[in-house]
């Protein structure tokens, strides 16, 4: 797996985890018994935890990486040949 690979597979890993991860923890204002105010919605997170959820996704995203490096590094899996494009 070359270096540019392994990057679009660790950021495509990421974006999946902290999608995961950014409902995990929210208090709404309607939940919290909190007025949003004029035109605020009572859905809204109270405090959403980016920081704490940036980090979660980040180091979640570096051990699924690393289990899914080893698999292809050691042949435990391999990626078929792609094959060349048919240009007539």
């Amino acid at each position: 797996m070359g270096a540019g690979l392994s990057i679009a597979v660790f950021l495509t890993i990421w974006w999946l985890v902290f999608l995961a991860v950014l409902p995990l923890g929210v208090t709404s204002h309607a939940e919290a018994g909190i007025d949003p105010g004029d035109g605020g919605d009572p859905g809204a997170p109270v405090d959403p935890k980016l920081k704490r959820k940036f980090i979660t996704a980040t180091w979640v995203s570096a051990v699924l990486f690393a289990v899914v490096w080893l698999v292809f590094h050691f042949h435990l899996a391999v990626l078929p040949p792609m094959a060349a494009p048919n240009v007539s």
